[in-house]
């Protein structure tokens, strides 16, 4: 069975996400608060993500992390929301799922404190960050994401360090609607263009495409432990 993860960034539209991870089979769904609406819920508590995790369906916490591109007048808001959702993750034993944007000194100080106070797992969201997050994050077991963007014309350097990501901490993704990737750049995304993404990794990994799509599923489904119907071994 297909199995597909849906993202909710505000904790005002969980109901919605739940709704639709409960009204099909193959949907699970995470919960966070975006830092872009860091000062709309920057009430939320670890407490308030606990208690949704209570959900059999919830597989995952985020997205959360730290965005400066566009909002960073609300670091210090997003920083508390932050340290909220690590916390919350740790308790649950639910991976994190970051996002993060020209944030790169400020994430790896951040991850490499809180992961030194106590275990957590966690992805790099749609990374499109520097080489020295994406190895501060490997050195910890952690995942990374690779979306649309890898196929883009100007992202050789992101390619570049996609291809020293070990492959077994390699993800894929949509991030949609956003990011449609070649040759379906400009559309509206969807679940279903994620194939071109995985034509993409298997190339950088020189595989043939079902090996790399059967690594990369093992390797979500390792991440993601509380999707159901598969036995993925022991967690990074």
């Amino acid at each position: 069975m297909a199995r597909i993860l849906t993202i909710c960034t505000r904790l005002s539209e969980v109901s919605h996400t739940m709704s639709i991870a409960e009204a099909y089979p193959e949907v699970y769904f995470a919960v966070g608060v975006h830092p872009q609406h860091a000062m709309e819920e920057k009430n939320c508590s670890v407490e308030d993500l606990l208690a949704i995790a209570s959900h059999p369906k919830m597989v995952g916490i985020g997205e959360t992390g730290l965005d400066y591109h566009y909002t960073v007048a609300t670091a210090s808001e997003q920083m508390q929301l932050f340290l909220v959702h690590i916390e919350a993750a740790r308790r649950s034993g639910l991976p994190l799922i970051v996002h993060s944007r020209d944030a790169d000194e400020d994430m790896i100080a951040t991850l490499h404190a809180e992961y030194t106070r106590g275990h957590f797992s966690c992805v790099m969201h749609c990374y499109s960050s520097g080489e020295r997050l994406a190895q501060a994050a490997c050195s910890m077991g952690f995942y990374v994401s690779m979306s649309g963007i890898v196929t883009f014309r100007n992202a050789a350097e992101l390619r570049r360090i996609f291809s020293t990501v070990p492959a077994d901490q390699l993800l894929i993704e949509t991030d949609a609607p956003y990011l449609a990737p070649v040759p379906r750049r400009g559309k509206r995304n969807e679940p279903a263009f994620v194939r071109h993404v995985a034509e993409a990794g298997a190339e950088l990994l020189g595989l043939d495409y079902a090996s790399f799509a059967a690594l990369s599923t093992r390797n979500f489904l390792r991440l993601f432990r509380r999707v159901d119907g598969f036995d993925a071994g022991p967690a990074s």
